[in-house]
This record gives C-alpha cells, sequence and structure tokens, in this order.
C-alpha cells in the first residue's frame, strides 16, 4: 500500500526556550488536537534522562532534561503545521531551518541517539590512548551540532566521552560527546 503524504512522518528538533519544555510540548499538542491536525503530528517529545540524586539520605530519581531548550517532534510538516509550531508561545524555531527554508528532518542515526538508542558497539571499543586533551579545540562531525567547532572542557577516559563548549546561536553550550562523534582540527 502507497503511503501519502500525511503518514509520511520524520523527527524534528523544535528550538525552545529553556526550562519551558513540558510546558510548550503541552501547548503544541493541546493546539494540534484543536485545529484537528492530529493526523500530522506523531509525537512530541521532551528528551530526558533519569538522573539518581541523593537527598536527605534517600535516593530520589529525577528526570532531567538531556537537551535543555530542545524539543523532538514526529510529523510531517507540510501545510500550516511547521507555522502553528513556530507561533506557539517560547518556541524559538526549528533546529537546522535557513532563513525562510523548510525544517530540516533528523537523520536516523540522530534521531536514534537522542532516544538512546546509543550503539553500544561504539562503547565497547578497545582501550585506546586518549586521543584528546583538555583545551583542544575539535570539530563535531556527526549527530545535531555536525559541523560545530568547539573547545574540550573534560575527557572521561572510561565513558570515552567529552564535554565540549561549543557555540551555538552566539552562546556558549556544554555538550557531551563520544570519541566518535568528533575529530581534530
Amino acid at each position: 500500500m502507497m503511503s501519502t503524504d500525511t503518514e509520511v512522518k520524520k523527527w524534528y528538533v523544535v528550538r525552545a526556550v529553556s526550562g519551558q519544555e513540558n510546558k510548550i510540548k503541552s501547548y503544541i499538542e493541546t493546539d494540534i488536537a484543536r485545529l484537528g491536525l492530529s493526523d500530522y503530528v506523531e509525537q512530541v517529545l521532551v528528551p530526558t534522562e533519569k538522573v539518581v540524586q541523593i537527598r536527605n539520605g534517600k535516593k530520589v530519581n529525577k528526570e532531567r532534561n538531556y537537551f535543555p531548550g530542545y524539543i523532538m517532534i514526529k510529523a510531517n510538516l507540510s501545510g500550516e503545521v511547521p507555522h502553528i509550531i513556530r507561533s506557539i508561545t517560547n518556541v524559538i524555531g526549528f533546529l537546522g531551518e535557513t532563513k525562510g527554508g523548510d525544517p530540516v528532518p533528523l537523520r536516523t542515526s540522530e534521531v536514534n541517539r537522542m532516544l538512546g538508542k546509543v550503539d553500544e558497539l561504539s562503547v565497547q571499543s578497545e582501550n585506546v590512548v586518549i586521543p584528546y586533551k583538555i583545551g583542544e579545540t575539535i570539530k563535531v562531525i556527526d549527530g545535531p551540532f555536525n559541523g560545530f567547532n568547539g573547545n574540550i572542557e573534560k575527557v572521561n577516559e572510561e565513558k570515552r566521552k567529552l564535554e565540549v563548549m561549543v557555540k551555538i546561536f552566539g552562546r556558549k553550550t556544554p555538550l557531551e560527546l563520544s570519541y566518535m562523534q568528533v575529530e581534530k582540527v
């Protein structure tokens, strides 16, 4: 059976005011439903990770935003849908869109990683000599921030991850990236 355009849905990233993600998620869901466009928007997701905090000697499970200021949305952005989403309070726009251009969908590999289905194989790579040092400049070669340059702030050898300070939209933003996602400049 051929799928029509309303059935073809891709993941996009909506940029939002940090700290308002869950509110914005419910605004999007409410507006889409109210306008009868639920066929176009399948899922609105605030990527979170579970964090265990110790409070007064007790373990507390908390959800923390994994990408503050970003909301994932699986939708078919045709017709008025992108316009409706952009016009919601505290939505800044879509990640990757050019002025007057269409929002750019995420690649499947990026979606899987943002949804936490990280490729286990990259974690088990041999204990190679740590190729990165604090203060080095790297270029992101994979993921939603592909093409950005950043400075290494921390190196986590066990997890093979780097904390990289990247300038995004003129603001410095810390990202946690695996060695596989960066290269030396």
